[in-house]
């Protein structure tokens, strides 16, 4: 399961593929990781600064985040894909096709001035989790998209 939690300020990535409960998000964020809830992340409960010490404590790399940078990602089921704004301005697109064996995520751009601040990996996870969501299989034919479900 892939999920992606943001707030204004950060972007929190969780991979339960990779999860092995070591639980040191827990115990360094109570109030943003609390497995007696579901959704059991809520990072808008805690200061963005304990919230990134205690991600970058998860030793399996099932947690990660970066800088939200005043982009907001939105997934647009009519036309396939998941898009990335900046003042409202259009800035990056993830593309999927609906296919008999899932969804085809087959292309993925950020433009370039914005390029190396986690927002193609967004707008990867934002398909990834309304696909789960949907009960659809994902079968990236986009390289970074293939990466991602990799990591």
């Amino acid at each position: 399961m892939h999920r992606l939690y943001e707030t204004e300020d950060i972007a929190v990535f969780w991979n339960s593929e990779k999860c092995r409960h070591a639980k040191r998000c827990v115990t360094g964020c109570p109030e943003a990781f609390d497995i007696t809830r579901k959704p059991w992340i809520h990072i808008d409960e805690a200061p963005a600064a304990k919230v990134w010490k205690a991600v970058s404590a998860c030793p399996t790399g099932a947690l990660t985040l970066t800088y939200t940078h005043d982009v907001r990602i939105v997934f647009d089921e009519e036309k396939h894909r998941s898009i990335a704004l900046y003042q409202e301005q259009q800035i990056g697109e993830c593309d999927f096709e609906e296919t008999p064996k899932g969804w085809n995520i087959y292309h993925t751009e950020v433009d370039p001035v914005f390029e190396g601040k986690g927002i193609a990996k967004r707008l990867v996870y934002c398909i990834l989790q309304e696909a789960e969501r949907s009960k659809r299989e994902v079968i990236p034919t986009c390289s970074f998209a293939a990466k991602i479900l990799k990591e």
